[in-house]
C-alpha cells in the first residue's frame, strides 16, 4: 500500500485496473492518465455518471477528455432509465475480455465490490413491498432488519437500509444470508490492479466547493434548465448531487446562493458515505492519498 502518489510506470500495462475513490478526488483524471500513458479503455462505474441529461452535474469526462483515450459506458441510458448493480454488471462484461485493457473508474462502491467481491442473486422486491418500504420511517425499518444484516449495513443509508427489509419481507431471508451465497466475482482483486484514492478530509472538502462552483460556471444551471420540463424526483437520474437543489431554485423555491450551498453540504457528505464504504471494503487495495503521479 502507498500513501503517497501512484507510480503509473509500476501498473503492468496488460492487468485490468479498477480506481475508487470519493467524490471529487480526481479518480477520473487518474484513469485518463493511466489509458494515455500504457493504453486501455476507460470504463465507468459511476451509478449517475451512465445516465444522459446531467452530464456537468455528475462530473462526466468531458468531450475532449473522451478524445485522448476511448471511453465507455457513460451517458448511454435516457434519464428516466431503471438500472442496477445487475445491469451494470452484465453491461461492463465485454470490457472484461475485450482487446482494449480495461480501466474502470468509479465512486460507487457498490458496483466495484460486486465486481471484484461477486454479487448476490437477490429476487427482485415486487411492487407493492416497495411501494409499502417507501412510507416506513427510517428508524422503523432498521428495527425490523434481522440481527445480523443490521450489523453489516450503514444504518444511515436509507437506501441501504431499505433494500435490507424489502429483501427480508419479500423473501422472508436477510439480506446478509442471501450474500454469503454470493457466486464467483467476474474480475477478483487479485487479479487487476486494483486502487483506492483516499485524500485528506480538508483537501477533499475544499475541493468540492471548488468543483461545483466551477460546473455552475460550466452550465451546470443551464442543464438543470433543460432538465426542469422532464423533472421527476424518483427517476434514478434526479439523484445527482446539486440536481434537486438547482430545480428547486429554478421553481423559485431556494435562492441560488442556498442552492449552491446545499449541494456541497450533499457532496461533502456523500463523500463522507462513500470513505467510510472504502475503508470497510477495499482494506487490502493499494491506498493513495496524493496524485502525484511518478
Amino acid at each position: 500500500m502507498s500513501d503517497t502518489g501512484l507510480d503509473l510506470s509500476a501498473i503492468p500495462a496488460d492487468l485490468p485496473v479498477v480506481i475508487a475513490g470519493p467524490t471529487a478526488s480526481g479518480k477520473s483524471a487518474l484513469a485518463l492518465a493511466i489509458a494515455a500513458g500504457s493504453g486501455g479503455i476507460v470504463v465507468n462505474a459511476d451509478a449517475l455518471q451512465i445516465f444522459d441529461g446531467w452530464r456537468i452535474l455528475t462530473a462526466r469526462p468531458s468531450r475532449d477528455e473522451e478524445a485522448v483515450a476511448p471511453h465507455a459506458l457513460y451517458g448511454h441510458l435516457p434519464y428516466d432509465a431503471d438500472y442496477s448493480v445487475g445491469h451494470w454488471l452484465r453491461d461492463v462484461t465485454p470490457f472484461l475480455s475485450g482487446p482494449e485493457r480495461p480501466i474502470i473508474v468509479g465512486g460507487t462502491g457498490l458496483y466495484l465490490t460486486a465486481l471484484t467481491e461477486g454479487l448476490a442473486e437477490i429476487p427482485a422486491t415486487p411492487p407493492d413491498i416497495r411501494a409499502e418500504a417507501d412510507t416506513i420511517p427510517l428508524p422503523r425499518l432498521v428495527a425490523d432488519l434481522d440481527p445480523r444484516s443490521r450489523d453489516r449495513i450503514d444504518l444511515n443509508n436509507r437506501a441501504r437500509v431499505q433494500r435490507a427489509w424489502e429483501v427480508l419481507r419479500a423473501t422472508g431471508r436477510g439480506i446478509a444470508d442471501w450474500q454469503a451465497d454470493t457466486p464467483p466475482p467476474l474480475l477478483p482483486a487479485d487479479q487487476a490492479h486494483c486502487v483506492v484514492l483516499m485524500p485528506e478530509k480538508e483537501w477533499l472538502n475544499d475541493r468540492i466547493a471548488r468543483r461545483f462552483d466551477m460546473m455552475l460556471s460550466q452550465g451546470a444551471l443551464e442543464e438543470a434548465q433543460a432538465m426542469l420540463p422532464n423533472w421527476n424526483p424518483a427517476h434514478l437520474s434526479s439523484k445527482a448531487i446539486g440536481a434537486p437543489e438547482l430545480i428547486a431554485h429554478l421553481k423559485g423555491e431556494i435562492t441560488l446562493e442556498d442552492a449552491r450551498e446545499r449541494a456541497i453540504i450533499a457532496s461533502r457528505q456523500y463523500a463522507k458515505r462513500q470513505r467510510t464504504w472504502f475503508r470497510a471494503r477495499m482494506a487490502g487495495w493499494e491506498k493513495i492519498q496524493k496524485l502525484s503521479t511518478g
